[in-house]
């Protein structure tokens, strides 16, 4: 067997454990930050849930490098958005938009058209990516000196605004790690609606082909 085979037996195995994972490791997180007040021995739990699931990504990274065959410097270069999930871990999350993609392959093809599924793809994506990253820049700005963000509410407007590439401006991050993750959320919005408009613009080219034909 190949180590390509190899690979794709293990991603397959562990698609859903991942999954699992990602969202316990994201819910851990949302709890630790929405809920900063919370008696030690939940803060704690928390913590040891969210400190697993990075453990985890590690160990499925590592045993993935390893079934490649692959030096650790060039699977870092040929698998840098792994590299950048494994760093990054709030964005793991997105392995549950791969969820349905994986238990369709056990039932055979599947049910969505192509169009269809990188909409609700990139759709699901925008929902995962925005909560993140409200939780992200509100624990950054959250009791920052001259913040505008006061509360969840206003980090989730604030994500709102930015992913449409609208940007208001009646909320903005003050703290330069949080401008950092408002760089990010703007280049996600901005891949993400130029995703959505082409592939319904590539639906309605062929929709209309076919009726001229």
């Amino acid at each position: 067997m190949d180590d390509d085979s190899r690979v794709a037996r293990w991603e397959q195995r562990t698609e859903v454990p991942l999954a699992i994972a990602s969202m316990v490791y994201l819910a851990s997180y949302a709890v630790l930050v929405l809920a900063p007040g919370l008696h030690d021995v939940w803060r704690d739990l928390g913590l040891a849930l969210l400190l697993t699931a990075w453990a985890l990504f590690g160990v499925d990274y590592a045993v993935r490098r390893r079934l490649s065959g692959l030096r650790l410097l060039r699977f870092v270069r040929t698998h840098l958005l792994d590299t950048v999930v494994l760093v990054l871990p709030l964005l793991r999350p997105l392995r549950v938009v791969r969820l349905y993609e994986a238990v369709q392959r056990r039932h055979g093809r599947p049910k969505l058209a192509l169009h269809a599924r990188v909409i609700v793809y990139a759709g699901l994506s925008t929902v995962l990516l925005g909560f993140t990253g409200a939780l992200a820049v509100f624990q950054q700005e959250r009791g920052a000196p001259d913040a505008t963000m006061r509360t969840f509410g206003d980090a989730v407007w604030w994500t709102c605004a930015t992913l449409a590439t609208v940007g208001y401006g009646d909320i903005v991050p003050v703290t330069p790690l949080g401008r950092l993750i408002a760089v990010g959320m703007m280049g996600i919005g901005l891949a993400l609606l130029g995703a959505v408009t082409g592939t319904f613009a590539s639906w309605l080219l062929q929709s209309f082909s076919r009726d001229d034909e």
